[in-house]
């Protein structure tokens, strides 16, 4: 991996990272479903103005099927429970279970896709739900209700992502990058249109909120969703997802610089946990790991 590139898988995982921060900014002022409309609506227009530039042909009529679909599992379902978790959960806290991901798209896929769940990764899921049971319980946060719902929330969220990619794996190999990532927004607009109704807000947003819904869609979803296929394209998959460790570092500095938020000893310990369990489950090693970003 080339300095540039690695700047690149930085800048992804900032974006990404920051993703939580400005959820966590918009969605308790305007409602979690306004917020990802405005995420999902103008990341949607931007790339198919990006695809309109750049002269290329999206045909989202070959694949509406599948994409559909993935904007319904991949972006209108888990960003719109993510949004729902930050109504009461940190971008600090929120980023660190979003790691768990990877751990349900192994699970799911050993039973849908028949992958054989060696022992490795069976350690690793088993580590991963010890982490999480860290995190809640030395958590900054009093246990209550609402606490323990708005993680239901976030982990339900990682597992339709999980459930997502290995939908992807089945259907979208032969579509077009710079397609799905717009089909899927596109998608998932659409999705969100009619609850949407229900949820709308009874006064304009404040202008730092307005620039916090622009800044996650053209930054954190539409430049992010560019960045994440060039580094495919150069570096392969398996360099590119190693952003997953990036991205809660990310999250977590966000947080505690911009929301000044609080940061504990169980969440360094949990998170310590998650990302130990998610080199498991991934099967990757630090060697691995330090030569990818080499």
């Amino acid at each position: 991996m080339t300095l540039r590139q690695f700047a690149m898988l930085l800048l992804l995982a900032a974006l990404w990272g920051a993703s939580f921060l400005f959820i966590r900014m918009a969605a308790p002022v305007i409602g979690p479903l306004l917020t990802i409309e405005g995420r999902v609506s103008l990341a949607a227009f931007s790339l198919m103005l990006f695809a309109l530039l750049r002269r290329k042909a999206l045909k989202l009529g070959l694949y509406w099927r599948e994409l559909l679909m993935m904007g319904l599992l991949n972006a209108a379902i888990p960003f719109s429970l993510i949004a729902r978790a930050q109504l009461h959960l940190s971008a600090s806290f929120a980023s660190i279970l979003n790691a768990t991901t990877p751990l349900f798209a192994a699970l799911i896929a050993s039973v849908w896709l028949k992958e054989r769940l060696s022992l490795k990764r069976f350690l690793g899921l088993m580590l991963g739900v010890l982490g999480v049971s860290v995190l809640v319980g030395w958590g900054p946060i009093s246990i209550t209700k609402a606490y323990l719902l708005a993680i239901a929330y976030m982990l339900l969220a990682t597992f339709f992502y999980g459930l997502a990619g290995v939908y992807a794996r089945l259907k979208l190999t032969n579509v077009p990058t710079l397609s799905s990532a717009t089909g899927q927004q596109l998608a998932a607009s659409l999705w969100l249109l009619f609850p949407l109704m229900f949820d709308l807000p009874r006064r304009i947003p404040p202008l730092n909120v307005a620039l916090a819904v622009l800044a996650l869609a053209l930054l954190c979803t539409a430049l992010a969703y560019l960045l994440y296929f060039s580094l495919i394209r150069e570096v392969g998959p398996t360099k590119t997802l190693t952003v997953t460790y990036l991205i809660p570092f990310f999250g977590t500095t966000w947080g505690l610089v911009f929301l000044h938020e609080s940061f504990s000893l169980g969440m360094l310990l949990g998170l310590c946990i998650i990302l130990t369990s998610v080199l498991l489950v991934t099967e990757l090693n630090l060697k691995t790991l330090i030569k990818a970003w080499g």
